[in-house]
């Protein structure tokens, strides 16, 4: 029997916003659901938050905390789901790791508020020999893993490009980036290029996000990737194109199917039915937690794991330092900050405020 702890429960889960989703909570569903896990223990910075969780989910009074650290050295669980706001990311998990409790520390996305401390965590967990995984979990998803069913049938021709048109490249990007590398079998981008437009502040969880974005890059295998945000999210008409030689997979279509495909010598677009989910769901969350849980039990690695989910966040990172720069940006990324951060810190960029 695995004990799982929660480092950040989170506001009112019935009211989510952009300050805050209550991911805990989605979380714990998908622990509960398991016969071998045990919810002990939760942390908050506020105590009625941290309540109010551990009422719902029967965790002990004695058991809640506003301190992630007492909660570690006192309870000492297998499991760790962090699920606070992107820039406490690092500084959280790379301290549980060198505390060396816990066995595995599932962390919510995107992975940390610069490059380097999304770097640093990854490092430190691997250095402890503890299994760090993101919740990416629309890779479970029916409709992407048919599309990536299909594509390794041969249904389109050989992978060409990947594309995706979503509402920002950080918050909502950091699935859709790891989306890509999932269709082109985690292979490595080579370089970024990309030009934003921020006016207007986009905070999400505290972190900004651009306004409007049109991004570029290409894989080491020649895969290309395309991605538009903001306004021109509507440019490609879907939520994700993958491309072949010889055929088009959609998914997430504007104005039709949730998914369909035009295959190789086919007459036209095919429907495919998701058996009721989408981009979304429902239950992806349920199945990530899953595999985590699976992957410590079996000793394996999950798809999951902070190797993949850095090779996403190095594209987010780099499509905004070549914003800096002006330039296209070679990788590896040598970067320690986010250049979107540093840009608005530094009066480069000045978004007016929200309205």
């Amino acid at each position: 029997m695995y004990s799982v702890g929660f480092i950040g429960t989170g506001p009112d889960p019935e009211n989510p916003s952009r300050h805050g989703y209550a991911m805990a909570y989605r979380h714990a569903e998908g622990y509960r659901k398991l016969e071998n896990c045990e919810l002990t223990a939760c942390a908050d910075l506020v105590e009625e938050r941290a309540s109010k969780f551990a009422e719902r989910y029967n965790i002990p009074p004695d058991r809640i905390y506003t301190s992630y650290e007492r909660m570690l050295s006192e309870v000492e669980p297998d499991i760790l789901s962090v699920c606070t706001h992107p820039d406490s990311h690092a500084e959280i998990v790379t301290g549980c790791a060198e505390s060396g409790i816990p066995e595995a520390i599932h962390c919510e996305k995107p992975m940390d508020l610069t490059w380097g401390g999304s770097r640093e965590m990854a490092r430190a967990c691997e250095g402890a020999g503890i299994q760090l995984t993101f919740n990416h979990q629309r890779r479970f998803g029916f409709p992407f893993r048919e599309a990536k069913r299909l594509l390794e049938e041969g249904a389109i021709g050989p992978l060409r490009k990947v594309e995706f048109s979503v509402g920002d490249l950080y918050d909502y990007g950091s699935h859709s980036f790891d989306m890509c590398g999932y269709f082109n079998d985690e292979i490595s981008a080579k370089w970024a290029m990309a030009q934003i437009d921020y006016r207007e502040e986009n905070l999400v969880f505290d972190a900004h996000n651009e306004n409007q974005a049109l991004a570029i890059w290409q894989y080491e295998n020649g895969v290309y990737g395309l991605a538009t945000t903001g306004p021109a999210a509507d440019f490609l008409g879907c939520h994700n194109r993958i491309l072949g030689e010889e055929g088009i997979i959609e998914i997430g279509v504007d104005e039709g199917p949730i998914m369909r495909i035009k295959r190789k010598g086919g007459e036209g677009w095919e429907r495919i039915d998701t058996g009721g989910e989408n981009c979304h769901g429902p239950n992806y969350i349920d199945r990530a937690i899953a595999d985590v849980v699976r992957s410590l039990e079996e000793g394996e690695e999950s798809e999951l794991r902070a190797e993949n989910a850095l090779k996403a966040t190095e594209v987010i990172f780099a499509c905004w330092e070549s914003v800096r720069r002006r330039a296209r940006v070679d990788l590896p990324l040598s970067i320690e900050d986010n250049p979107l951060e540093s840009m608005v810190a530094e009066g480069e960029l000045n978004p007016r405020p929200r309205e």
